[in-house]
């Protein structure tokens, strides 16, 4: 049976208390509305028109042919495939890494348990130029970057090896807070300890696999530093970098409806997984499973 949710009565001092964050978050709201949809006008009109401020009425009609000429003129086409390619493995990766790890943490005590946490969460405050520089000259010495195939497989070792201490912290505390008797029982069944996890315990702990997925996805996806950094080729480079690679020859070729028309592209994967696990990204940042 359905539970049936209990709508609370409507308490009119406890609303106007919260009318203040009311009107703040309804600012924000509207300004970011207004500036993405002057982006996206701006991306359907010509230059022309947007220099002469008459991008919003598009009085010529929309050109779709923008999104064309910058996926196929612009090497939108290549940066976005580069950072699909980076941010669909590395989260990949950063699951299978992470999941296991933060589970054996959460439920084995061990002599270096704590000491291996407190390791995750220092690690999570160093900055990246601080790790960035004594990379690089580790990879140049090993010539790392001289092909395309090794410099993208080390962004995606570099993009695992950045990300696996949030990863791990968050998959921990999600871990945590899922019930002892589902290996109580597994254990019964003659389940083992690793079958136990695989078959039983990473299920329960999907909303969380989920949501860190989704938030390291996009962490890959807008990362600018480190790419521009190793990636220096354009058929390596992610849309972060090829997106400021089109911005700074904007001034010799002066297509603004192109540059627009490529940001609309590159925001699009983003804006897409917040419209639609937007629930699962507050159920897996909220939840968990029965506490035991």
């Amino acid at each position: 049976m359905k539970k049936k949710k209990i709508r609370e009565k409507f308490n009119l001092r406890k609303e106007l208390s919260l009318a203040p964050a009311y009107l703040i978050l309804s600012l924000w709201v509207l300004f970011t509305m207004v500036i993405l949809g002057w982006i996206f006008l701006s991306s359907l009109s010509t230059t022309k028109e947007i220099f002469k401020g008459q991008s919003i009425s598009l009085p010529s009609g929309p050109h779709f042919e923008n999104y064309v000429k910058a996926w196929t003129t612009s090497n939108v086409s290549t940066f976005f495939t580069n950072s699909l390619f980076y941010a669909l493995i590395s989260s990949g990766l950063l699951v299978l890494i992470a999941a296991p790890a933060a589970y054996a943490l959460s439920r084995f005590k061990f002599f270096l348990n704590k000491p291996i946490q407190s390791s995750f969460v220092a690690a999570m405050g160093v900055p990246i130029i601080m790790i960035i520089l004594p990379l690089f000259s580790i990879v140049t010495q090993l010539q790392l970057l001289k092909q395309d195939i090794t410099i993208r497989l080390l962004m995606i070792f570099l993009y695992v090896g950045i990300n696996i201490p949030y990863t791990t912290i968050f998959l921990l505390s999600f871990f945590s807070n899922l019930s002892r008797s589902y290996e109580e029982a597994a254990s019964i069944d003659g389940c083992s300890p690793i079958g136990t996890f695989w078959k039983i315990m990473l299920p329960l702990a999907q909303p969380g696999i989920i949501t860190v997925t989704i938030f390291n996805f996009i962490n890959i996806w807008n990362e600018y530093f480190m790419s521009l950094i190793f990636a220096s080729g354009d058929k390596v480079r992610p849309v972060a970098v090829g997106l400021y690679s089109m911005i700074s020859s904007m001034r010799y070729t002066g297509d603004w409806s192109g540059m627009f028309a490529a940001v609309i592209i590159v925001f699009l994967p983003t804006f897409i997984l917040y419209i639609f696990l937007s629930e699962k990204i507050i159920s897996g940042v909220t939840g968990g499973g029965v506490k035991g």
